[in-house]
């Protein structure tokens, strides 16, 4: 991947973390932090990184709870005590952005629009099989 392109990903996803660990979220920042920790998924199942699958999972019931919150109070913000497992994530996918080659990154999109069009509630398995 070209270093200023991953420089891009990686900024926007960061950004958005810190909006919605600050209450400044709104669905598409979400959206931005769900798509990086699906894509860092993909990529783990790749070979690239080992971050325990609960922590992935962990991701997504913090988001799911989230947007709960946000439905019923407008408020968007992530739980405190989660951020530290979206920056381990982070830095992961950052790590992941350095390391893999280009076509590991086209084919975790297309895995990503596969499960996107699908009707799996998860890409991630429920036991840790990371």
């Amino acid at each position: 991947m070209a270093e200023a392109a991953a420089r891009e990903q990686s900024l926007s996803s960061h950004l958005a973390l810190v909006a919605c660990r600050d209450g400044h979220g709104n669905k598409h920042l979400f959206n931005e932090l769900m798509r990086t920790v699906y894509l860092a998924w993909f990529l783990q199942q790749d070979g690239y990184g080992k971050e325990p699958a609960n922590s992935f999972k962990t991701a997504e019931y913090a988001v799911e709870a989230s947007l709960e919150l946000a439905h019923m109070s407008g408020e968007w913000v992530l739980a405190e005590d989660t951020v530290p497992v979206f920056e381990r994530l982070l830095a992961l996918h950052d790590s992941q952005l350095a390391t893999a080659p280009l076509h590991k990154f086209i084919r975790a999109e297309q895995r990503l629009r596969q499960f996107l069009a699908g009707s799996a509630s998860s890409p991630i398995p429920e036991t840790d099989q990371a």
